[in-house]
């Protein structure tokens, strides 16, 4: 059976994206997998790291807490839904890459806030550095968002070396595993992009993925994240899928730049999957 891991600092963003995980398992028949990651708190003395609390008591801790929240999940879903939980002691990416290597996950669901790029990210860094190392998919869920199914996902393509960097499988699971549309949004301003291969690439695109029939947006905006953003915001897109080796996008949507606010849109999630 499918299991979606749902890392947990306890904080209301982790919460929110708890609920949008708790919603989507019970959608898709999957199983859920809450997962706390935690460190030993030292303190300075004398020049040297001193540890606040033994490990095992730590260990003991930090345990309770993450089975207390598996059994508010069983509350929350009347035991409907299959829970496990584990608390570990590590750095967050590298445990959660662990665990997805065993598990083979659906995806891992995390959520953001706030619109600094420091404010956007939970667990400081780590939902950025998850998103660009884990190779299983990871669902970025903004603070407010409720899982009401997933009926649209966009694709954001440059149609750029397609056969090379469009995971097209993981595409596919998602989009059968949903049952949703596919729309494959395509970013340039009066052509800027437009090269020779350009019309070959979209059709190697469109055979790799004929069995979903996509459809095709071109969208006319200088700035490739604006574009997107109102797309997906006026034609309601419930997810949208990045690839974050391929271009800077995801950079972009989580960073302030420093000239204007950024565009993008706090409620869709984002879904970054790798080549």
């Amino acid at each position: 059976m499918k299991v979606i891991v749902v890392p947990t600092d306890y904080s209301a963003v982790a919460v929110n994206a708890m609920n949008y995980a708790i919603e989507m398992a019970q959608a898709v028949n999957s199983n859920l997998m809450l997962v706390h990651v935690y460190q030993i708190p030292v303190s300075l003395s004398n020049d040297v790291y001193v540890p606040i609390i033994g490990p095992e008591e730590l260990q003991k801790i930090n345990d309770e807490r993450i089975q207390e929240l598996k059994r508010e999940v069983e509350h929350i879903s009347s035991g409907k839904l299959k829970v496990y939980a584990e608390a570990r002691l590590g750095n967050v990416v590298d445990e959660l890459e662990e665990l997805c290597k065993s598990l083979k996950p659906l995806a891992v669901v995390m959520g953001t806030k706030g619109e600094s790029a420091v404010e956007r990210i939970f667990l400081g860094s780590n939902t950025l550095m998850a998103i660009r190392h884990l190779t299983s998919p990871v669902i970025v869920v903004p603070p407010g968002a409720i899982f009401k199914g997933i009926k649209k996902i966009g694709l954001a393509c440059d149609f750029k070396m397609v056969v090379e960097s469009i995971p097209t499988e993981l595409i596919r699971e998602l989009v059968n595993t949903f049952h949703a549309e596919l729309e494959v949004l395509n970013v340039d301003y009066n052509s800027k992009h437009f090269k020779p291969d350009t019309p070959e690439q979209s059709l190697l695109l469109h055979t790799l993925l004929e069995d979903l029939k996509p459809k095709y947006f071109f969208i006319n905006n200088p700035v490739v994240e604006d574009g997107i953003s109102e797309f997906a915001e006026n034609n309601n897109i419930d997810l949208l899928v990045v690839i974050p080796k391929k271009h800077k996008l995801l950079d972009s949507l989580f960073q302030k730049s420093h000239t204007r606010q950024l565009a993008f849109h706090s409620h869709i999630p984002i879904v970054s999957v790798h080549e």
